[in-house]
């Protein structure tokens, strides 16, 4: 297998270890805010906004990417 061929699979994991992070990171935030820190579970929100925007371009890229010639 040609090392290009490793590279879709390889985004394709490491969008799936980010979404997982996003996941583990919200729960986080969620814990923080109920003690209290609602300030700082917003900024973690705001911060994770980022990974929600870009989730459907890296979708859609990784398809066109994983669809054979």
């Amino acid at each position: 297998m040609p090392h290009s061929d490793l590279l879709p699979s390889l985004l394709y994991k490491i969008n799936e270890n980010q979404l997982a992070l996003e996941a583990a990171i919200m729960e986080l935030s969620n814990w923080v805010e109920q003690r209290g820190s609602t300030d700082i579970a917003d900024n973690v929100r705001v911060a994770l906004d980022a990974i929600d925007k870009n989730e459907e371009f890296i979708k859609l890229t990784l398809a066109v990417l994983m669809t054979p010639n």
